[in-house]
């Protein structure tokens, strides 16, 4: 098995870093009639600083709002407008879903495709793949493309100005990344990119883990108060470089699973893909029966940040046996990243984890819950708290 390495071709972030989209394009060559597909709020936050540095009138680029779902449907619409304005090249701006729809788009039409995440809420800006959903939000599949991102483009200024609840979602998302990246080096499966993980992706993937640790927590505290810091950026770039890069060379196992699972379940439909990867990254470490300390370890830094630790906090109150089947075979269904641990994982394994990783992660926040004495917590602003619209 031959290893295997993917990145994008650039990688830009910092401060107020949407102001040099334009001249960062032309840079790569890929800045001509550009069509940028945005969200509501990507587009809100970030189409003045577009004019600005496109110029009004010197780089033409046409602007189309996303749907809200990486679905065929969303996908054929964007692609239809591209064909229509004769765009010569992608750009996606907003969310994972956002992202995950250009780089479809620029897939089916063969052009040059830039990212720009207006929050780091997940580790998609600097894949070759996109997840697909059905429009209503069910994992479908994943559309795997022949090459990374030609540019990625990260404004800490607009991240840190996003709700933290993303911040801290793309902090679960990359919380699974060395577990899963140890686990499918070990047992010696590929990686995302069809090959074995080299040595780059393994320190990649374990230095996205301690950041995490590092500075997680005070990463929290800046985006609360809307302040871009050293915390706040070595965080961010964690959540979507490091993660990224090391997902993809170095590969997934159950947690992003599980996540497939419960997307089957609609209370968790509300919830953000980190938040759903977090808690089975807790239920691939019971799962694989990682040593306590290490478990505690990745419990205490996910209830310091916020992230769910329990079914509840992913809106599931009580988990029927006939849904608790449908996660577990979903999770194990053929192709499923799941296969790439070191021992056969059946859906009565999976079930058995999930049930388990709850009873832990409710044993080790009740006390917490009991000896709370006023004051807002990050407990309080977890993923059990009313969402977001």
């Amino acid at each position: 098995m031959l290893k295997i390495f993917c990145s994008p071709a650039r990688y830009v972030q910092g401060r107020d870093a949407s102001r040099e989209l334009a001249r960062e394009m032309v840079r790569m060559g890929i800045g001509a009639r550009p069509l940028i597909i945005a969200s509501p709020t990507a587009r809100h936050q970030t189409e003045p600083l577009w004019i600005e540095a496109f110029g009004t009138g010197k780089i033409p680029f046409e602007l189309m709002e996303f749907g809200g779902e990486c679905s065929v449907a969303e996908i054929e619409r964007c692609t239809a407008e591209a064909r229509r304005t004769q765009a010569g090249s992608i750009v996606g701006a907003g969310g994972g879903k956002a992202l995950d729809t250009a780089r479809a788009v620029a897939a089916a039409l063969n052009l040059p495709v830039v990212c720009c995440p207006t929050v780091a809420a997940s580790d998609a800006p600097c894949s070759a793949l996109s997840v697909v959903y059905t429009d209503a939000g069910v994992f479908e599949r994943c559309l795997f493309y022949k090459r990374n991102p030609d540019l990625v483009l990260v404004d800490t200024s607009v991240i840190a100005r996003a709700p933290v609840r993303f911040l801290i979602a793309g902090m679960g998302d990359a919380l699974a990344t060395w577990f899963e990246a140890d686990t499918a080096h070990r047992a010696c499966k590929r990686n995302q990119v069809g090959g074995g993980s080299t040595l780059a992706a393994m320190a990649i993937a374990r230095t996205c883990y301690e950041t995490l640790l590092q500075d997680g927590i005070a990463a929290v505290a800046a985006a609360r108060a809307g302040a871009v810091t050293p915390a706040l950026e070595r965080i961010i770039e964690a959540n979507t470089l490091l993660s990224g890069l090391g997902f993809e060379s170095g590969g997934l196992a159950v947690a992003h699973a599980v996540h497939n699972g419960l997307t089957a379940a609609p209370e968790t439909h509300h919830c953000l893909h980190g938040e759903k990867v977090a808690f089975g990254t807790l239920v691939q470490l019971v799962l694989e029966g990682r040593e306590a300390a290490e478990i505690r370890e990745l419990m205490t830094f996910s209830a310091s940040v916020g992230l769910p630790l329990t079914l509840a906090e992913l809106g599931i109150e009580t988990l029927s046996s006939e849904m608790a089947r449908v996660i577990a075979e979903r999770a194990v269904a053929p192709g499923e990243t799941s296969h790439n641990e070191a021992f056969q994982v059946t859906w009565v394994a999976i079930k058995d984890a999930i049930l388990a990783a709850d009873a832990l992660g409710r044993d080790f926040i009740a006390p917490k819950m009991r000896g709370k004495a006023g004051g807002k917590t990050a407990r309080e602003s977890s993923p059990s708290a009313p969402r977001p619209p």
